[in-house]
């Protein structure tokens, strides 16, 4: 049975409560699903905790409205950016309103669409909902986007699999329906130490990342000549970018080690996983036999890290056309960054990315959304709520 609403249960309420959790990405995030579940259970609403498979984090999935029959998600991360070396006015984790705005660390990268979806919940009960709602919350979206796997699977299993997503990401309550993809890889050059007078005697693994990383910047050029076929992107191409390189020990011994990560962005039609193919025949046709001239052996591994599929555009789809209708928008847009809306579309779930707040205040110091945009964000749900008890 819910309960009166009391000011924890608005969504300035809960937002503060989200915002006091340090749900870093490299923290567990029990402590907030904890106090999730306990909001769910005191409001009547039925769920389900997936853990990974560590235990240290979890998903939830809740259900509002009739349990046997494909509903509308609203998905959010609980996950956050680190705040170490961000000049914050504030306390990070503590929710601070000013100037019509709220202020914290995941303000609206995203525990505001959380917050919204949240406190709506007697609502939702109170329409009598025909169409349920599902409030989906995940983690290490931040990282790898792959805290939604597990719940995935499990949907039209022992969780109802529903008609469409609508992952709530800022984007100021516009419609997107298309982003790239995050493709991440770590290449490890494994060459032969010795006294750098005699670099014959040993394998220069730095020469060798050296000339890899050339070659991904050669790559990263006919990747922009190519373009993107649907001219929706920005830039409108797929790009690569090496993030960081290291490797050594001290500058007169021939290094037997070098490594870097780099990433692929995908536009439609990119083979992410090729280039990483090509990469590897670049090694094996020129750096190998390079740093294998004494003798000494050599090898390069490149291992995938994240994979983050990119959300394509599906004109029509029940995702698009539901919300489409409840913000009152005409057309979609398309968002420069990753989100789990490519892990939803993945597994044939209409998807789309539509949420209050913008992204130009995400993953910085003193973090905020607007007030006004935490209003609109209750007025788009309660729309949504309206279509699903029809």
């Amino acid at each position: 049975m819910s309960t009166a609403p009391t000011p924890d249960d608005t969504p300035l309420g809960i937002l503060a409560r989200l915002v006091s959790f340090d749900t870093e990405s490299s923290l567990s995030n029990l402590n907030l699903v904890a106090y999730v579940e306990d909001y769910l259970v005191r409001h009547g609403v039925d769920f389900v905790r997936v853990p990974n498979a560590t235990g240290t984090k979890a998903a939830i999935f809740a259900t509002i409205g009739p349990a046997d029959r494909g509903g509308v998600v609203l998905s959010g991360h609980t996950d956050v950016v680190p705040v170490v070396g961000q000049a914050w006015t504030g306390d990070p984790f503590r929710l601070r309103i000013a100037d019509g705005r709220a202020y914290g660390r995941g303000a609206v990268d995203m525990k505001g669409f959380a917050a919204i979806a949240l406190s709506m919940v007697d609502e939702m009960k109170a329409a009598k909902l025909t169409t349920p709602i599902h409030i989906m919350l995940s983690y290490d979206e931040e990282t790898t986007c792959g805290g939604v796997i597990d719940t995935i699977a499990r949907m039209g299993v022992d969780l109802p699999r529903p008609t469409c997503v609508i992952v709530g990401e800022p984007t100021e309550l516009q419609v997107a329906d298309a982003h790239k993809s995050v493709v991440t890889f770590d290449t490890t050059v494994h060459g032969h130490e010795c006294h750098s007078s005699k670099p014959l005697l040993g394998a220069n693994a730095v020469f060798g990342a050296a000339a890899l990383v050339a070659e991904l910047d050669r790559m990263a050029d006919v990747l922009q000549e190519r373009g993107d076929p649907t001219g929706r992107f920005d830039p409108p191409y797929a790009t690569v970018h090496v993030g960081t390189l290291s490797g050594g020990t001290a500058r007169n011994i021939v290094p037997k080690l070098a490594s870097f990560h780099w990433e692929v962005r995908g536009v439609p039609g990119t083979d992410e996983r090729a280039v990483a193919a090509g990469l590897q025949d670049f090694a094996e046709r020129v750096v190998l036999p390079r740093m294998r001239r004494g003798g000494q052996p050599a090898s390069v591994v490149t291992r995938l890290e994240v994979d983050v599929p990119r959300l394509e555009p599906d004109p029509g789809s029940v995702a698009e056309t539901l919300a489409l209708r409840i913000a009152g928008r005409n057309g979609t847009i398309t968002v420069p960054y990753g989100t789990e809306a490519g892990q939803f579309q993945r597994a044939g779930l209409p998807t789309v990315v539509c949420g209050p707040g913008s992204i130009n205040q995400a993953h910085q110091p003193d973090e905020w959304i607007a007030l006004d945009e935490i209003e609109r964000g209750v007025a788009f749900v309660r729309r949504l709520i309206a279509t699903c008890s029809v």
